[in-house]
C-alpha cells in the first residue's frame, strides 16, 4: 500500500481544508491564514507545541512553594486540622 492509497486526497487539497489558526493581528484585527497544528487552535508561529514544561526544569522556577503539589498538601493538612 502506497501513501496515495492511504489518503485519496492530494496534499494540496488537505492543506486547503485544514483548520486555520485562531490568532489575530493587533494592528489589523485579521486572523492568521496559516493552518493550525493538529490538536491545537494556533499555528506553529503563534505558539503551538511551544514553551517549557512546568517544574524545576523551567527557567523561571524559584522554589516550588506555590506548586500544585504543595498547595494540595496544604489543603489536606487544613482539612485534617479542622477535623481533629
Amino acid at each position: 500500500m502506497t501513501k496515495s492509497d492511504a489518503n485519496p486526497k492530494s496534499p494540496v487539497q488537505r492543506l486547503r481544508e485544514a483548520p486555520r489558526c485562531h490568532a489575530r493581528a493587533k494592528s489589523t484585527g485579521e486572523r492568521c491564514k496559516c493552518p493550525a497544528v493538529s490538536g491545537w487552535c494556533v499555528c506553529r508561529v503563534h505558539g503551538a507545541r511551544g514553551g517549557h514544561a512546568a517544574g524545576p526544569g523551567h527557567p523561571q522556577w524559584k522554589h516550588g512553594g506555590r506548586s500544585q503539589e504543595v498547595m494540595e498538601v496544604r489543603r489536606l493538612a487544613s482539612i485534617l486540622a479542622q477535623l481533629g
